[in-house]
C-alpha cells in the first residue's frame, strides 16, 4: 500500500512540474564570427504545455503582448522593445515533428520539420541551480553541441530545436562557443498559453526542403519578393526614385547585415 501512495506522490509530481511551466533560459550567441568580442543576450522561454512546448523570446512576446492589449483596444502601437530573436518552435512529446516559424524580411514563414537528434551519454556529471546534470553529446546543423540534462526534471525538451534527453536540458553550447543557452529560472504558468496573434505578417507554410531552397534564395537576392510590390515615387525630399532605384538600395542594405549574420545556429544552411 506504502509503494502505491509512493507511486502516486512520484506521478503527481511529475505531472505537477511537466505542465504549464516556463523555463528561463539566457541565450548568448555570436552572430558574426568575425567581431567574437560581439556576445549578444536575449532572455528565452520554453513554455511547456500539456500538448506541446514553445519556445520564443521573451522580449519579443512581451512587445506582441503590448501591441496586441493596444489592438483590441482599437489603438496601432508600435513594438515596445527590440527582439534580438525571432525565432520561435513549437514541439511535440513523442514526435520527431516540430514548427519553426522564422521571419525573412517581411513574411513570415512557418516551417514543418523533423528532427531527431542522436544523443550520446557519458560519465560526466556537475550540477546547475541545485540539480544534478550528466552530460550528453550530439551532432546539429552542422555543429557539435554538448548538453547537460538533469533527471529530477522528467521533461525531454530543451531550448531551440533540442531534445530527447531522459530530462530537462539546462544547459546546452556548441563547440565553438557561439551558441550557448543556460537555464535561469522556473515559473508556473496558469493559464493555457496563447502566442498573441497581431495578424500583421503573411504566413507561408512550407516544409524543410522548401524552406532550405527559399533562404538560400534569399540569402543571394533579399529583396527579390518586393519587385513589383514597390510603385514608383517621390522620397521625403521630393525626389522621384523608380522602384528598380528602391530595391536595388533596400537590397543593398539587407546585404550589408547578412554580411554581419554569418554564424548560425544551423550553420549548414550557408553551405
Amino acid at each position: 500500500m506504502k509503494n502505491i501512495q509512493l507511486l502516486i506522490l512520484l506521478l503527481l509530481s511529475c505531472l505537477a512540474i511537466g505542465q504549464n511551466k516556463q523555463f528561463l533560459y539566457e541565450y548568448k550567441f555570436i552572430s558574426d564570427s568575425t567581431n567574437k568580442v560581439d556576445v549578444k543576450t536575449e532572455i528565452m522561454i520554453l513554455n511547456i504545455q500539456k500538448d506541446r512546448s514553445e519556445y520564443y523570446s521573451s522580449v519579443r512576446y512581451a512587445s506582441d503582448s503590448a501591441q496586441f492589449a493596444d489592438y483590441q483596444k482599437g489603438i496601432n502601437s508600435m513594438p515596445s522593445g527590440e527582439a534580438l530573436v525571432s525565432e520561435w518552435v513549437t514541439k511535440y512529446p513523442n514526435s520527431n515533428q516540430l514548427f519553426h516559424t522564422t521571419f525573412l524580411i517581411w513574411d513570415k514563414y512557418k516551417v514543418k520539420q523533423d528532427v531527431e537528434l542522436n544523443w550520446k551519454l557519458t560519465n560526466e556529471f556537475s550540477k546547475i541551480l541545485n540539480y544534478d546534470v550528466q552530460k550528453a553529446t550530439t551532432e546539429f546543423g552542422g555543429r557539435k553541441w554538448t548538453a547537460w540534462f538533469t533527471k529530477e526534471i522528467p521533461i525531454q525538451d530543451g531550448p531551440y530545436k533540442f531534445k530527447g534527453l531522459p530530462g530537462l536540458i539546462l544547459k546546452i553550447e556548441d563547440s565553438t562557443k557561439s551558441h550557448t543557452w543556460e537555464l535561469k529560472g522556473i515559473r508556473s504558468n496558469q493559464k493555457e498559453f496563447v502566442y498573441p496573434d497581431l495578424k500583421n505578417y503573411r504566413i507561408v507554410e512550407l516544409n524543410y526542403n522548401q524552406f532550405v531552397k527559399k533562404f538560400k534564395n534569399y540569402r543571394q537576392n533579399p529583396t527579390a519578393d518586393l519587385v513589383g510590390q514597390i510603385p514608383d515615387q517621390h522620397d521625403s525630399n521630393g525626389k522621384f526614385r523608380t522602384s528598380t532605384e528602391i530595391i536595388k538600395e533596400l537590397n543593398q542594405i539587407a546585404m550589408e547585415k547578412l554580411a554581419k549574420d554569418n554564424n548560425l545556429i544551423e550553420i549548414d544552411l550557408l553551405k
